[in-house]
């Protein structure tokens, strides 16, 4: 099963390190490929590199494509996380 979903990056600081690397551990517990595109520039969610490299910066776009037997629970989970900013305080 393939999802595609449109999210706004709400977060001060954007997709930087410490919400990449959150975004990798969530990813990783989950079966399906999902991948992120900002424009251009697609990156696989299990690579804290290739996210940070979308430069997806506060009230950006990002499509997630969640792809595999569990993607309707693994796009919930990413939603999410990037709807409560990433876990941060701001």
């Amino acid at each position: 099963m393939q999802i595609r979903r449109n999210v706004t990056i709400v977060n001060k600081l954007g997709l930087h390190a410490r919400a990449a690397t959150k975004l990798v551990q969530l990813a990783n517990q989950h079966q399906s490929q999902i991948t992120l595109t900002q424009g251009d520039n697609t990156a696989p969610a299990d690579s804290v590199l290739a996210l940070m490299m979308l430069e997806s910066s506060q009230g950006k776009t990002v499509e997630v494509l969640c792809d595999g037997d569990d993607a309707e629970e693994a796009m919930e989970a990413i939603v999410s996380l990037i709807q409560n900013k990433f876990d941060e305080q701001e």
